[in-house]
């Protein structure tokens, strides 16, 4: 059963790679972004306030995010396992989500951390043309993921997690086949 969380900077191509992943892995992928996205097209109070958020480029509060993943996770029936893309986002949420997996008796958890440098994800995000892809909210959300989020990776660290560091540059059937391939290794 695979466990894996897809980590990196915004514009680094977690998506895409998770959504590869879930396919050819047939697992559970939960991606934050998508249903926070989705979540805001409603007419909602908490809507509402989501997306006002995001369109200044902050983090939604964790204990809003943990509720959500806590119940997707425990509502996923896929056997194969699952792939967590845009979460966790700060070291509270990564302790909450070690809580989360001790409860459900999930074990071995793979972080698969995407790396690719500063200019080339001004360029794909600018590229990707979303409502929340100015370069204002852009640099907002680098500097957001610098000071908060890039900490995740040092507590996973600390906590003896296995990482698998994968350059994020390329072409992307290249970057899923090195993943696949490093994921077996570890399987």
């Amino acid at each position: 059963m695979y466990k894996l969380i897809i980590f990196g900077p915004p514009g680094v191509g977690k998506g895409t790679q998770a959504e590869l992943l879930a396919k050819k892995l047939d697992l559970f992928h939960f991606s934050t972004g998508n249903y926070l996205r989705e979540l805001t097209e409603k007419e909602t109070e908490t809507a509402r306030k989501v997306k006002e958020i995001l369109n200044k480029g902050e983090l939604v509060p964790d204990d809003i995010m943990i509720e959500i993943v806590q119940g997707a996770l425990e509502n996923n029936n896929k056997a194969n396992g699952f792939i967590l893309d845009g979460f966790p986002r700060t070291v509270k949420q990564a302790e909450e989500l070690d809580r989360i997996f001790k409860d459900m008796n999930l074990q071995d958890i793979i972080i698969i951390y995407l790396k690719v440098n500063d200019e080339e994800i001004i360029k794909r995000l600018q590229l990707r043309g979303r409502a929340d892809d100015s370069k204002e909210i852009i640099k907002k959300r680098l500097s957001v993921y610098k000071q908060t989020t890039a900490k995740v990776l040092e507590y996973y660290k600390s906590k003896n997690k296995k990482i698998i560091e994968i350059n994020g540059i390329g072409d992307i059937e290249k970057i899923n086949n090195i993943i696949i391939s490093k994921l077996n290794e570890n399987y």
